[in-house]
């Protein structure tokens, strides 16, 4: 099997990545008198002039609710929210738009299978299998899940610092007792790439249903659903050049016509009498009530400029990117590194001597550098490597190696101001 960490050596085309920089007008602008260096791209990325303009387009010619009306801009809107289902289904290879969901973001679609599925499949004495990397996200909605249906939580370990999964010893978490398998495919904390198609291979084998965060994934490299062969999927919008406030769950087909809405409300249902109501098929019986048909149409033109610039190209960039930065800062004395030596994501988390990550994060802002400092929302993960938290430089295509140079510079200046 190819390792996940390796990124397919097609016939790369040149990729004129200075162009496309000029593409986001945020990053035309200093900060503090300082030229603007956005490393906060695993929180959420800018937007490409073909983003804000289709927003501009819906809402200045085609702004109107979705399937409910029958007029010319219903129409228009109803089209394009439908266009994007399908647009989605073929970014990561779905078998049908009807397997596609749409949500608020990674966070609603895991609280949606966690309520739906998790509450009709999950018994007493069951477990739920986790990862140690797992974003809040991914561990809170089974946690009031577990606590509701009498289950329990199990943690696949991870390997100190460098911040691998201990898949020599999957067999003795990965168990009968599991019934469901929620992984990251990409850790926002370590930068690890977890290999989900083994992982989901391994489940599939004793009947455990699996689900994927792929939220630093999605716009990062491509994303095959059926090559994985997960049950579900989830990614937000805004971490791939798309609005904020929007996501994707993908389900089976199969198992999303057998879970119950998630939520109650117009749009999902197919009569509603004063005792009872029926429901339409999925997707849209979890879509009730009017959804963010402008994030929609707002997605459906990331995926288009993503894919205009090959998904495979930005993944090389971000190797290229996190393995520049990780070597650039392992030369610096009296600086902890976190996340794997190779095969690295575009992102580095660190720790400074005596400096809290707060306080890197305060001064790099003072000089136009815009990192991350805190947990997170890694909590486990962090009480888990000893630390209350760390800074996160994380990159996206448009990125130069330039600006890292001058962000280690910075560190530096850090280290001195602080006598570290």
């Amino acid at each position: 099997m190819i390792s996940e960490t390796a990124i397919p050596r097609q016939k790369k085309k040149m990729t004129d990545w200075a162009a496309l920089r000029d593409d986001f007008p945020i990053l035309n602008q200093s900060v503090h008198g300082q030229p603007l260096i956005y490393f906060d791209n695993a929180a959420t990325t800018q937007k490409p002039r073909a983003v804000l303009d289709a927003l501009r387009h819906y809402y200045e010619r085609d702004n109107a609710n979705v399937h409910r009306g029958i007029h010319e801009l219903s129409n228009r809107a109803t089209s394009a929210f439908e266009a994007a289902r399908s647009r989605a289904a073929k970014f990561i290879n779905a078998r049908a738009a009807d397997e596609i969901v749409f949500t608020r973001g990674t966070t609603e679609g895991i609280n949606l299978v966690a309520q739906s599925w998790g509450s009709k499949n999950i018994k007493p004495g069951d477990k739920i299998l986790l990862t140690e990397m797992e974003h809040h996200s991914n561990i809170v909605p089974w946690q009031l899940l577990a606590e509701r249906a009498g289950a329990k939580l199990i943690y696949l370990p991870i390997s100190g610092d460098i911040g691998l999964l201990d898949l020599i010893h999957l067999d003795e978490w990965l168990t009968k007792e599991v019934k469901l398998f929620a992984m990251t495919h990409i850790s926002n904390s370590l930068g690890t790439i977890n290999p989900v198609v083994e992982l989901c291979a391994r489940a599939r084998k004793l009947g455990i249903t699996t689900l994927v965060d792929a939220a630093q994934s999605a716009g990062h490299r491509p994303i095959d659903v059926q090559e994985i062969d997960c049950d579900f999927l989830v990614f937000s919008g805004h971490k791939m050049c798309g609005p904020t406030g929007i996501g994707v769950l993908y389900g089976r087909q199969e198992l999303l016509e057998a879970m119950p809405p998630y939520q109650g409300g117009g749009e999902m249902i197919l009569n509603v009498d004063f005792q009872q109501s029926t429901w339409k098929h999925a997707p849209h019986k979890f879509e009730a009530g009017t959804p963010d048909i402008s994030g929609v149409v707002g997605l459906h033109a990331a995926m288009d400029y993503l894919d205009k610039i090959g998904r495979n190209n930005i993944a090389q960039h971000d190797q290229e990117f996190g393995a520049y930065a990780y070597a650039k800062l392992s030369r610096l004395s009296g600086l902890r590194l976190f996340g794997p030596h190779i095969g690295r994501a575009g992102l580095v988390s660190f720790l400074l001597k005596e400096v809290h990550a707060h306080d890197v994060v305060t001064v790099a802002d003072q000089r136009g550098v815009a990192l991350r400092g805190g947990h997170h929302c890694n909590q486990p993960l962090m009480r888990k490597l000893g630390v209350e938290s760390t800074a996160r430089a994380s990159f996206y295509f448009y990125n130069t190696i330039s600006e890292i140079d001058r962000f280690v510079e910075v560190l530096g200046e850090i280290q001195k101001f602080f006598g570290a």
